[in-house]
């Protein structure tokens, strides 16, 4: 089998010697990364470019972070697109409107930001390190809101580079690679795992364990998906965190109970749709008797929104006389488990509801992540469960509430739909009653 990684080494090295040759333009030896990608968007040689490339990353990996901040600024100065130019490719297709005019205004207006990006990716491993690149240029947002362009353009190179038609789906068992395994636990955010054992439960005989792979990046998930097979929607994420040996006969349902995008340089790369259908799809082969599917999902943002709405918020949606029977939700001493929790479950659910349903973002979407995924997947709110994460995570995200986003095959196409072009939030009927 072909090692491409071993091939485009030997290349970039073939064509290190070639450098070394060419004293005249020492061009691995100037130490000003913004002229080495210069070279490298001139370079017309395939050996010029890989090693070019790789000398770029190597160094660029190198950089403390305010010369790495430094060099993103100039990149993103340096190659944006050049709005004079855009201007006289305007009018030139206002006085020739054909292919050609066409092209040369897709390719100025572009810049070339994407393609200086596009080439770096020749290096051996290249895609790796744009990806790790990305991770920085995540930390340096924070701080300097005009490398939002870049941000941009790199978030559209990587949709095509990880498009779903790229990515090898794979089952994960306890016979998948030791070092495949040992990253799965370390990426693992949602329910995270102490070590080897827990995930071993959850790749019993009675769960399913899917990820998705790059051939760029070698042993290296870029998302996976967690799935129990349950009698019904599963209400605790205990229960499902546990070891069960029951016949996989008893089941009818597939409930995903954690999603984790493992690389932090892919985020906002959207894969998690896909991901789920596929492995739909998978479940629908291999275990006919699963006939329904839905998830188990955390509720992050659900008590920072209840400890920072007022009492005037929170008394409209439950009614000026029950808001003393929900304010233990605003203590500072409060427990998990507490006897209030169940005590006062139809406030909670009512809570709960509006917060998903309701609260919406500057786009008239609900304000929760999780939400707006799984209702642009096509999802229903089906349930709000009361105590179905009682770890300190669980708590601290949501007081423990957790809930149940229902596919139904027959309706996901029509949910998306509305989603999408009428923001409409699609409710169970035993749910529209807290709404």
């Amino acid at each position: 089998m072909l090692n491409i990684k071993k091939i485009f080494e030997t290349i970039a090295d073939a064509g290190q010697k070639i450098l070394e040759k060419r004293s005249i333009t020492k061009l691995t030896k100037k130490q000003n990364l913004i002229e080495l990608c210069d070279d490298l968007l001139s370079s017309k040689g395939a050996a010029f470019g890989i090693t070019l490339a790789r000398d770029i990353l190597f160094r660029y990996h190198n950089l403390s972070e305010e010369d790495k901040l430094k060099f993103l600024l100039q990149v993103n100065e340096k190659y944006k697109p050049d709005t004079s130019q855009i201007d006289n490719a305007i009018k030139d297709y206002g006085r020739v409107k054909n292919s050609g005019s066409i092209l040369n205004l897709s390719r100025i207006a572009s810049g070339k930001r994407k393609e200086l990006f596009v080439r770096l990716n020749m290096a051996p491993n290249g895609t790796a390190e744009i990806v790790s690149l990305r991770e920085d240029l995540q930390r340096f947002l924070l701080i300097n809101s005009e490398l939002q362009e870049l941000d941009y353009d790199l978030i559209e190179i990587f949709k095509n580079w990880f498009n779903p038609g790229f990515l090898k789906l794979q089952k994960i068992t306890w016979d998948t690679k030791a070092a495949i395994l040992e990253k799965l636990l370390k990426y693992e955010k949602v329910h995270s795992m102490k070590d080897m054992n827990e995930l071993k439960v959850r790749l019993g005989e009675n769960r399913r364990f899917f990820a998705y792979f790059h051939p760029a990046l070698e042993d290296e998930p870029i998302i996976f998906v967690e799935i129990a097979l349950t009698k019904g929607l599963a209400k605790s994420i205990q229960e499902l965190t546990r070891p069960n040996n029951e016949k996989l006969d008893n089941y009818d349902t597939a409930t995903f109970y954690s999603i984790s995008n493992c690389q932090e340089g892919l985020s906002r790369v959207t894969l998690g749709n896909f991901l789920i259908k596929r492995v739909v799809y998978e479940l629908q082969e291999e275990l006919p008797n699963v006939k329904n599917f839905g998830t188990l999902s955390p509720m992050q943002g659900f008590a920072d929104w209840i400890k920072n709405s007022d009492e005037e918020k929170i008394s409209e949606i439950v009614e000026k006389d029950n808001y003393k029977k929900i304010e233990f939700l605003k203590h500072l001493d409060l427990k998990i488990g507490d006897k209030k929790f169940i005590d006062n479950k139809p406030l909670l659910m009512k809570l709960a509801v509006n917060y998903l349903s309701k609260e919406k973002n500057e786009f008239g979407f609900p304000i929760n992540d999780v939400c707006r995924f799984h209702l642009k997947n096509g999802a229903d709110i089906d349930d709000v469960v009361v105590n179905a994460n009682v770890s300190e995570v669980g708590f601290k995200r949501s007081f423990g509430i957790m809930v149940n986003y229902k596919y139904e095959l027959g309706k996901i196409e029509q949910n998306h739909q509305d989603y999408v072009n009428e923001k409409k939030v699609n409710l169970s009927s035993k749910l529209k009653k807290y709404a």
